[in-house]
């Protein structure tokens, strides 16, 4: 690509809907010269937003890679999705990336959404920066915003550089001094705190700044590089990217300050050992083997399998073989492609640092570890935790041939997002998708509709409760049965205790004498194992159960798999009576955003639904963020709820949180129209 890794510079633009990151990485692209004229969201024109719903619905879906150069420096700019039904596809690209610039509106300031991602992508070790973006609007407080942030994220943000001339312009606060007139604050007391927060990170170069009074900004990198891995600084800068300004000195203080591959915290590889794991620390090196992850795949009828892939160590070359995951045979790299939106150039060759797309890698998957050797396929990169999905919809189509056509489609999808799934629920007979809520789905739907000139239909999904056990008991079956000739006999003493949520089951063997021969215990595990799967008080999945088989009978003729299946299933559902069984269901997190009048209306209706409210948050906008935990079933509806409460101004996002246990009543209703099926 003809430049080093040292020069190479990878930024992720992260945030709310509506904040302007796409306008400002077309502001940044257009200013470095990679393009000849600025697009717009509105106009459907910008290099980020290109795939046709984008332009159709002027809004992100996908992450877009935009790479250029500026300078002696290669920069690579993913702008990602802002709205929250997004959220997986935007966290599941930040492991490609060295830095992570969170944009907010000026007017609207912080919300709950954003600053999760930005907890996040500082908990995964990357740098942050944050930009204020739209500095020139009307009616903006950017004091009492920097106040916000100072609060909300922590007294470390600090401003880079401070607005001028109502938003036209910006002053540099950390560079070169100009005593020029800010909108806020003064250029002196921000130079002097950033300055004042860099040091303190190297005792040395803090004796140095107490005796002379001033540093040189050059002697300042290596600690501002330092802060910045540590979480010590998040630097703040100001943009108009509608108009421009602050523009070209983000992209001048990126090129000076901001690390490259060689300089950020490493990413988190692991090595799978006979031992146990331990940590890989690959080196931007291109002397070392190749070493590199899939963070974004596509698939296209016409074009195939095509993996976005940051590389990590070494070099990757077209027409070498590469190793994927522990794939036995490798896979030829016909052609690696430098992207800018939708745009790709082909280019021999992607160095440590870099990231580019592969086409027709039919084997690849989301996260998968690139190689050269066979020997490194236990190395594995640490993914990202991206939210449970748990909106659903039940999808069915007219006919046979439909309906394979869209569940090729959907398994597709599920390939591409990490933070959607599709299943078959066999209890339910439905095929099920689940996603991060109604934008997500309809946009998923609209889209296999579209491509494959069908029509879907979408209904309510069943709720996917769950039992358990809250207390030990034990549980005993003598399986016996005589129908001339050889017979059947099995006996099975066993207890059951409950585990803590989510460890699933453990079945342990503590027959001795032989009471129940070897050959007979999985019998026993099988039996155990139809009950877990089919319920034993409501005919839902019952998990976190220990079950110790410790004694039992057999008969030197009689005693065959069938019987021992038998018995253990019977003394199971013994034990599980005595128990004190339990069915739950899936709790949400929700975050609500409604206008403040609205607020005590939403959460006394949270809490008619079960519902419990955390906290608020009040933002400058006018609106308060609500957060809370609500049963799954009650979130069903709750759009139009929300809707008549808010008179259509409401939002919410909802992830999974945990199982509980639902209310008596319901447990009941469950249970009665329940009955064990008993098996010959």
């Amino acid at each position: 690509m003809g430049h080093q890794t040292q020069d190479t510079l990878n930024v992720a633009l992260i945030g709310s809907g509506g904040v302007g990151k796409t306008t400002l990485a077309e502001a940044l692209v257009h200013s470095a010269g990679a393009i000849n004229s600025k697009g717009s969201v509105d106009a459907g024109t910008t290099v980020s937003d290109h795939l046709p719903r984008e332009r159709e619905e002027r809004h992100s879906i996908e992450p877009s890679f935009l790479s250029f150069e500026y300078g002696e420096k290669f920069f690579t700019i993913v702008d990602t999705p802002g709205f929250h039904d997004f959220a997986g596809r935007s966290l599941s690209v930040l492991p490609a990336v060295e830095t992570v610039i969170l944009v907010v509106d000026a007017v609207a300031g912080l919300d709950t959404f954003a600053l999760r991602l930005f907890k996040q992508a500082g908990e995964r070790g990357l740098c942050r920066m944050i930009v204020v973006n739209k500095v020139d609007a009307e009616n903006v407080d950017l004091e009492g915003l920097l106040d916000q942030i100072q609060i909300s994220i922590g007294s470390e943000c600090l401003p880079l550089n401070l607005p001028a001339n109502s938003g036209e312009s910006v002053v540099d606060c950390f560079f070169e001094l100009s005593g020029d007139e800010t909108d806020i604050s003064s250029e002196e007391s921000a130079h002097e705190k950033i300055i004042d927060q860099v040091v303190e990170v190297d005792e040395e170069l803090m004796e140095l700044y107490l005796e002379e009074g001033e540093l040189p900004p050059d002697r300042l990198h290596t600690a501002f590089e330092a802060a910045l891995r540590e979480g010590h600084l998040i630097p703040i800068c100001f943009t108009s990217a509608e108009t421009g300004s602050g523009v070209r000195e983000l992209l001048d203080a990126g090129c000076r300050l901001m690390p490259n591959p060689t300089e950020a915290n490493p990413p988190p590889f692991t090595v799978t050992t006979s031992e146990g794991e331990t940590q890989l620390v690959p080196e931007a090196d291109l002397s070392k083997p190749l070493l590199g992850h899939i963070v974004k795949l596509s698939i296209d009828p016409f074009k195939g399998r095509m993996g976005v892939v940051r590389v990590h160590q070494g070099v990757l070359r077209s027409g070498a073989q590469v190793y994927i995951d522990s794939e036995r045979k490798p896979t030829k790299v016909a052609h690696i492609y430098r992207m800018l939106g939708e745009k790709q150039i082909e280019v021999d060759e992607a160095v440590a640092g870099d990231i580019c797309a592969l086409p027709r890698m039919e084997t690849v998957t989301y996260n998968a570890v690139l190689h050269e050797s066979r020997d490194e396929e236990s190395v594995h990169m640490t993914p990202i935790e991206v939210p449970v999905p748990v909106f659903g919809k039940a999808v069915r189509v007219a006919n046979d041939n439909e309906a394979q056509k869209v569940s090729e489609s959907l398994h597709n999808v599920a390939l591409e997002d990490p933070s959607f799934q599709v299943a078959h629920v066999a209890a339910l007979n439905e095929t099920v998708i689940r996603g991060m809520g109604e934008l997500h789905l309809r946009e998923i739907i609209q889209g296999i509709e579209k491509h494959q000139g069908v029509k879907i239909q979408t209904d309510f999904p069943g709720i996917e409760y769950k039992e358990t056990i809250t207390s030990p008991a034990e549980g005993h079956n003598r399986h016996k049965k005589q129908t001339g000739g050889a017979g059947q006999f099995g006996e099975v003493y066993l207890r059951i205790e409950p585990l803590d949520r989510g460890s699933g089951f453990e079945f342990v063997d503590q027959v001795v004498g032989g009471v129940i021969p070897g050959q007979f215990i999985p019998a026993v595990e099988k039996g155990v194992k139809q009950v877990l799967e089919n319920g034993a008080i409501s005919g839902h999945e019952l998990q976190d159960v220990r079950v110790t088989v410790y004694d039992g009978k057999h008969h030197p003729v009689d005693s065959k798999e069938i019987a021992f299946i038998q018995a253990g299933r019977k003394a199971f559902l013994a034990a599980v009576a005595k128990a004190r069984p339990i069915v739950m269901e899936p709790v949400v997190r929700v975050t609500i955003n409604v206008p403040n009048d609205c607020m005590g209306d939403v959460t006394g209706d949270l809490a008619s639904m079960g519902g419990m409210v955390n906290g608020s948050n009040v933002l400058t906008d006018s609106t308060t963020d609500i957060s809370g935990q609500v049963p799954l079933r009650e979130m069903q509806t709750y759009h139009s709820r929300l809707s008549s409460i808010s008179g259509g101004k409401g939002n919410y996002s909802m992830e999974f949180s945990h199982y509980a246990a639902v209310q008596p009543n319901l447990q009941r209703e469950l249970a009665s129209s329940f009955t064990v099926e008993e098996e010959d």
